[in-house]
């Protein structure tokens, strides 16, 4: 089992920066795949960005790409979500999710490949 907690959402301004955290427990965080999503009011969740369990493999959406930047510390069992220039479309909860399974060019971006997910933090960008 694998228990993610995302910590830094909270209300900005069109055009700040933001960096949101997933920290876990346990001494295999770097054998997981993880990934960003986020879901707005009325929407589905959808995929934000993932990174493979090295770092070595990144996969971002076309919308935030350039703007938001996926990283992981695994000395420290925590994933950032760096993003800027944010605009009022970002605003959304963001949920971490963890995956057993490698990162594929086919998979990276579906909800179903992810097992594990944290209950989310909330992003609201006013215009």
């Amino acid at each position: 089992q694998v228990y993610l907690v995302e910590s830094g959402g909270r209300s900005v301004q069109a055009g700040d920066s933001l960096t949101l955290s997933c920290t876990t427990s346990g001494r295999t965080f770097s054998s997981y795949a993880l990934g960003w999503f986020r879901q707005a009011p009325g929407k589905e969740r959808e995929f934000v960005a993932s990174i493979s369990g090295n770092g070595g493999t990144k996969y971002v959406t076309n919308s935030v790409r350039g703007r938001f930047i996926i990283s992981r510390d695994n000395a420290k069992n925590t994933l950032y979500l760096q993003m800027s220039s944010l605009k009022p479309e970002d605003t959304a909860v963001y949920y971490c999710a963890a995956r057993n399974r490698p990162l594929t060019s086919s998979t990276y971006y579906s909800t179903r490949e992810y097992a594990y997910w944290g209950q989310g933090t909330q992003v609201t960008v006013s215009s």
